[in-house]
């Protein structure tokens, strides 16, 4: 049981994050699917953040080193496409810029295991899954999902996650009924979030670019600033179910509440504890 103290700390943590990414509004590249890139950039957007859904190799070169994030994600992943991820991360490692990899569906392909294995020897900060996700690129073998969903609880994925921070060197996040962070020694949960977000398409994908910006105001300091994230976005989801008459309305107030959060309210519902 976390203290009084250290939930204040956290508290305080998640706010001064979510009030940075406001007043510094950090330029994050996003190379994400095609079913996501809307959810996407108006979740960066309602927080504050600047999105940029440039994906062309051809502008790696003139863009990528102006950001201040990068945000991989594979969820319609395509031979065309894996060059532009690989080129955009080989840049944001070279020159020091935080990197998120998203796994979508990792293990439902060959071709797919096999280029996020290829992405995350590039270095990636973090890496953000679901608990199947994280089993199978932790192990590196192939294993059964339906699609991008999970058939694994997050906590199932504790010790992969761990292994596999410790393997590629990033802060694993796996979202969950409890989402858990760890950088393989310690393993944060946070219990913010509603089960209505896993009825709405790109909530995952825009989870992954939120954290991609608060990394790019907190890099060094990449577990903490992947809970801030993590706990922002679910209190924003637990706001947004409260006005919602189902998915297509949470969609709709998720992206409101994020970007009208406040200081009482971010610190009231901040809900983390240390699990390791």
């Amino acid at each position: 049981m976390e203290s009084k103290s250290e939930q204040n700390e956290w508290s305080s943590g998640v706010w001064d994050h979510l009030t940075a990414v406001r007043r510094q509004s950090p330029l994050v590249q996003c190379i994400t699917n095609f079913v996501s890139m809307d959810l996407v950039a108006n979740t960066l957007l309602s927080a504050g953040a600047s999105p940029a859904m440039v994906h062309s190799v051809v502008e790696i070169p003139d863009f990528t080193p102006h950001i201040h994030a990068l945000c991989v994600n594979v969820g319609t992943l395509t031979p065309e496409w894996l060059p532009s991820m690989k080129a955009a991360a080989e840049v944001a490692s070279q020159l020091g810029k935080p990197w998120v990899l998203d796994p979508a569906a990792v293990n439902c392909s060959g071709f797919r295991l096999k280029a996020c294995l290829e992405l995350i020897g590039l270095k990636p900060s973090v890496i953000k899954g679901n608990g199947s996700e994280i089993i199978a690129l932790s192990s590196a073998s192939r294993g059964q999902t339906k699609g991008a969903d999970s058939s694994h609880e997050s906590t199932d994925a504790i010790e992969a996650a761990k292994s596999l921070a410790l393997s590629s060197g990033a802060v694993v996040a796996v979202s969950g009924a409890v989402d858990i962070v760890t950088d393989g020694n310690q393993v944060i949960g946070v219990h913010n979030g509603t089960k209505m977000m896993q009825r709405i398409t790109a909530t995952g994908c825009s989870l992954a670019g939120l954290i991609a910006a608060f990394l790019a105001i907190d890099s060094s300091r990449g577990l903490e600033a992947t809970v801030s994230a993590m706990s922002v976005f679910g209190i924003a989801g637990e706001l947004g179910e409260a006005m919602a008459n189902g998915p297509a309305s949470l969609r709709m107030h998720l992206i409101d509440s994020l970007y009208g959060l406040d200081e009482t309210t971010v610190r009231s519902r901040v809900n983390i504890t240390r699990l390791g």
